[in-house]
């Protein structure tokens, strides 16, 4: 039986997509020279995720973090808080 390999992150941005979402992962060097990725989530409604890591799967997980956090600040009536900021 050919069992398929899904990465986890592929899995996160299946997620967000079906949630709405348009999704983009990208690697850039920062001034210092080290690999980063930054990992942004957007949808019609003008809501926008930008998140910055040391690799792509943390960029990832921060980015699925961040829009479920806002999920649930939104149900509670608080706004988007947190440690990452909404850029709208």
């Amino acid at each position: 039986m050919n069992l398929l390999r899904v990465k986890y992150w592929e899995i996160v941005a299946d997620n967000l997509s079906k949630a709405g979402w348009s999704c983009g992962c990208v690697s850039a060097l920062d001034c210092e020279g080290r690999t980063i990725s930054i990992a942004d989530a957007h949808r019609g409604d003008g809501k926008r995720f930008v998140v910055r890591a040391d690799e792509s799967l943390t960029a990832f997980m921060e980015r699925e973090s961040a829009i479920r956090f806002s999920k649930l600040e939104a149900r509670r009536g608080a706004g988007a808080g947190g440690r990452l900021k909404l850029r709208t």
